[in-house]
Parts: structure tokens; sequence; C-alpha cells
């Protein structure tokens, strides 16, 4: 039984800790003693149908499967490994490297580049002729390195209780939820999100520009919290995530849907095949490799959703426990009623055996009942006091670029979302187009669409804007390798089938503070300009350059220089 701590953990307290950094934990994280790659062999070789072959260094000799997996004496076995690494740069002495393909270049090009680094060793799906170290074939590197990161860190999840959060939206939301109700009601939590990383009570932004980070990286942070003394760990789990493997050697204990819509076609193909990749999540609760004392195995699934019962069958056919949520009178957490009068929201809520009324100071914004219903529930099936849920709750009022207001004193209102899909456009939409109307104002919306990913959601997002606003200003969100203007042209189309005009009511501007700058200088008393797909981030991606962005201080640039200050 591992040593998981149940209710009654001393929460950790937020921020850093007498100068400590993420960083520094992090590195402190990091094993310094070698492992034995015949040791890592006979792991790969446990999982079905990874394993394949192994092809030596030396065209001499041969190797076989058995032997690689624990034969005393065989070369392989012998060999140390002391680092591993998804990126040939990053190799060190004895390292191991494995050679995950990628979309514009493919590490099995770069195996020569990681022996001359000093790699003992590299993982492959396909031998690479002349390569001067051993190559252990397998069917998917992802998964292999998966494998291999949960090894060289220790299987750190089997040592916390993990909870998975998926959906298309809501996500970091509702990590952040559930990260200040689990710490009021005693548990200490770490997490790994869009937004922040949290670990052994330390919580910064995450610089990243992706939410569930390679798998070791990832298990490296959860080794981080144990050493840390987090006892339970909440990760922002994508769908890249899950259908690239990055979280294949992961003990999830728990697992939260928050809804299911259009978005990352450009991965996954169609929304069967995205809405397959969330489910595994699910799936995987009955994949248990090691036993927990603490917590149950639970599924969490918004059943307001159209793809619920999918969800709900995979919780039950996993053997997990099953709570649903919603306002569903089925659900077994529900909201009985939700009032919002644009600053605080209040959630009439029935749970099992408790009833209450949260009082939630986030933003205006009735998709965040839902957010936080899911975390009831978390609580609830965790046996935590629903009073410390709800006040941790309630002690939210931020998340940072998530429906952030703006105000200097300027007349209309300005307000940060990272609202990036139809679905979530929509929604902030439609919550801002009555408070605009309210004070005699209407909607600007300023938004993008990222390159080289789902490109059917771009006209769909230029028509949902076109639909409520009185203005759309498309620019750049991260156009990677595209071609900018095609991007905006794909979004104007949309917007131009509900009748908007380019270049009066229809800007196309690339240039993201200069399309910010624009949509002010248009904006009138009382309307609510909403700078849409950004959100936390810190940069954006222009080729293959991040460049340094801050959404917040860039609107802050702009109302400068109209002269609010």
């Amino acid at each position: 039984m591992s040593d998981v701590q149940g209710p009654g953990t001393v929460a950790g307290v937020r921020g850093a800790r007498g100068g400590t950094t993420i960083a520094d934990l992090l590195a402190s994280a990091e094993r310094h003693e070698p492992g034995s790659l015949g040791e890592l062999t006979a792991r790969l070789v446990g999982v079905e149908g990874l394993f394949g072959r192994v092809v030596p260094a030396s065209p001499a000799r041969t190797a076989s499967t058995a032997s690689m997996a624990g034969e005393a004496g065989s070369p392989a076995t012998e060999v140390e490994v002391r680092g591993l690494a998804h990126d040939s740069r990053r190799v060190g002495p004895g390292w191991l490297f494995a050679a995950v393909p990628g979309d514009h270049v493919d590490g099995h090009d770069f195996v020569a580049s990681a022996a001359s680094r000093g790699a003992v060793a590299v993982l492959v799906e396909r031998a690479v002729p002349g390569a001067t170290l051993p190559q252990l074939v397998v069917t998917d590197v992802r998964r292999a390195l998966a494998e291999a990161s949960a090894w060289w860190y220790g299987d750190p999840s089997h040592e916390l209780a993990v909870v998975g959060v998926t959906g298309t939206d809501g996500k970091s939301t509702t990590c952040a939820l559930a990260v200040a109700a689990l710490e009021a009601a005693g548990i200490r939590t770490g997490m790994t999100s869009t937004v922040e990383l949290r670990i052994g009570g330390v919580q910064e932004p995450n610089p990243a520009h992706v939410t569930t980070p390679q798998a070791p990286e990832l298990q490296r942070a959860l080794r981080a919290m144990v050493r840390a003394g987090d006892r339970l760990a909440v990760i922002e789990t994508t769908s890249h995530g899950l259908a690239l493997e990055r979280v294949a050697a992961i003990a999830y204990d728990v697992a939260i849907l928050t809804n299911l819509s259009h978005e990352h076609l450009e991965l996954h193909g169609t929304f069967d095949a995205y809405r397959a990749a969330k489910l595994r999540l699910f799936q995987r609760l009955g994949d248990r490799s090691t036993a927990k004392s603490w917590p149950p195995r639970i599924g969490i699934v918004n059943r307001d959703d159209p793809s619920a019962p999918l969800f709900e069958s995979a919780v039950r056919e996993s053997g997990a426990r099953l709570i649903t949520y919603g306002a569903d009178p089925t659900a077994d957490v529900r909201a009985e009623s939700i009032e919002d009068d644009g600053r605080r929201l209040r959630v009439a809520v029935a749970a099992l055996g408790w009833r209450g009324r949260l009082e939630l100071r986030l933003a205006a914004g009735r998709f965040n009942a839902w957010n936080a219903l899911a975390v009831v529930a978390l609580g609830q099936g965790l046996g935590l006091d629903p009073e410390a849920i709800r006040a941790g709750l309630e002690s939210v009022a931020v998340v940072t670029g998530r429906m952030e207001r703006i105000d200097v004193g300027q007349p209309f209102g300005v307000v940060v979302d990272y609202a990036h899909s139809p679905a979530a456009l929509q929604a902030v939409l439609d919550l801002l187009a009555p408070l605009a109307a309210a004070q005699g104002g209407s909607l600007i919306a300023v938004f993008g669409s990222a390159g080289e990913r789902d490109v059917a959601k771009r006209s769909v997002m230029g028509r949902i804007a076109g639909e409520r606003c009185r203005m759309v200003v498309a620019t750049d969100e991260d156009p990677r390798g595209e071609d900018s203007m095609a991007i905006l042209d794909e979004i104007a189309r949309g917007a131009e089938s509900t009748g908007r005009r380019r270049g009066q009511d229809l800007l196309l501007i690339p240039d993201r503070p200069a399309a910010i700058a624009a949509a002010f200088e248009r904006a009138r008393p009382g309307d609510i300009v909403l700078l849409a797909g950004k959100g936390h981030e810190r940069s954006i991606i222009v080729g293959r350059e991040d460049r340094p962005w801050d959404e917040r201080a860039s609107a802050l640039a702009a109302l400068a220089a109209l002269g609010y200050a």
C-alpha cells in the first residue's frame, strides 16, 4: 500500500516559502544516482505490445529481448543510465535519448547527435542504420518515454493521490477551485495547469505554452510534489496529453469531465477521436498498477453534457465510483438555482447528504457554477467536510486570464479571457452581451485562431462573433508556421456571413497590440471589449519563435495611450 495520506493533512501556504521557487523545487527532484538499462528494459517488456527488439551498437553482436530484460552479464543490462531526454540538445553523458517523432522534426534524425553528446542508448520506433549505441525498438516511443520517465523518477504518482481534470473548457478554473477547496479541507495539494504550477505551497505562473507537459517534465513535477510534502496532485489533463501518451504512466485516482465541444481536430481528425482521447482518462481508472490506501477511485461527470452517457459508462466499466453533477435533476450534485448579478455568483447546491449555498467571488459567468459543482462532487467523493469545500471555493476571487476585468477609469469595459474554442467564445460573449446592453453599450471582440491547429473552427468563431458583436477584430493568436492573413481571412469569412464588412465593422489586423489599440479607439461608452484567446499566456508563437506577450500589459498600454492610466 502506498503512503498517501487522507483527510487531515496540513494545508500548504500560497506563495513562495522563504524565497523558494518552483525551479528550486524541480531541481531538488532530479535524480542523481544512475539506473540500470536492464531494469528499464524489463519494465518496457512488461507493457503489453510495447517492446519489440534490440539493435546493438555493433553489427557483430546481437541481443534478444530476454537478455535485455535481465540476463546476467548481458551488455545492455550492465549499462548505467544517468538521465533521459527527448531533445538531443539536452542529452548529457550517460543519458537515454527518446527519438520522438514530431510535427516538424523526427527524433530518429537526431540519434547521431544524441550519441555525440554521450547518450548510451536510444528508444526508437524503427532502427536507425549505423547508430553507434544500442537501440531499444518499441512500437510507440511516446508511451515508452512515459514509462521511462516514471521509472526514472520512481513512480511518484504511486505516492500521491492524483486527480485529472479534462474537458474542452473550464479545466484551469476547475483545477484552481479544486486546489483552494482541498487546501481548505486540510489536504496539501500540488497542481499542474495551463495557468499555474503549484508545488509544496509555492505557486507560480506556468511559463510553458503547453498544458500537459512532456512525460519527463510531468514526472519530475510529481516527484517534486512528493518531496515537498504534497499529498494530492491536480493535473490538468488535455486530449494532447492523453493521445500523445504523456500521462500514460500516471496512476490516476479521480477523473473529472468539465464539458466537451469542437476543439483540437488538427490532432484528432474527428470529434469522435477527440472524445475518445478524453475517455481514456476515465477508462484508465480501471488500470490500477498500485494499491493506494486513499483515495477511492472516482469518475466525476457533467451530466448536462451531451457526451455524459459515454463517460458515465466508462466510469462504471472501470469499477470506479460514479458521481454526476450539473443542473440536471438526476445529478448527484446539482444546482437548484443560479443567480448572477455581475459581481458574484450564487449557487444553491443539493448534494449527497448536504445542501448549501455557494457565494462565488469569481467574475460573473454562469459556467463557473458548473466548475464549482465539479469540485463539490470531488469533495463528496473524497469524504471531505462540505463546509471546508465551500469556504475554499468562496475564497477564489480570480483565475489569471479567465474573465479578468481591466478598469483604469475608461468609459468602456475590458475583459481578458482565454476563450479559444467556439463554445468558449460563445459562452463568454453571451455572458457579456446583457451586461453591455444594461449600460447602453454593445460588444467588440478581439481574437484569433492558432496556426497549425484546428482549421475548421476559424470560420465558426468568426460567425459566432459576428452574430453577437458590433465589431469584430481578427488578429494573431499563435500563427506558428502559417500565414497570418490566411488565418484571419478564414475567420473573416465566418463574420462576413453575418453581414460584417471588412474595413468597417470587421477589421483584420495581424499585429495584436495594434488590434487591441484599434478596438479601444472604436469603443463607445458602455461597450465591453473582449480580448479572447491568449488569457494568461506569456508568449505568441510566430514561426518557431516564442515572442514575449502579456495581454493585460498590452491592454493597459493601449489604454494609457488613450489617456487612461
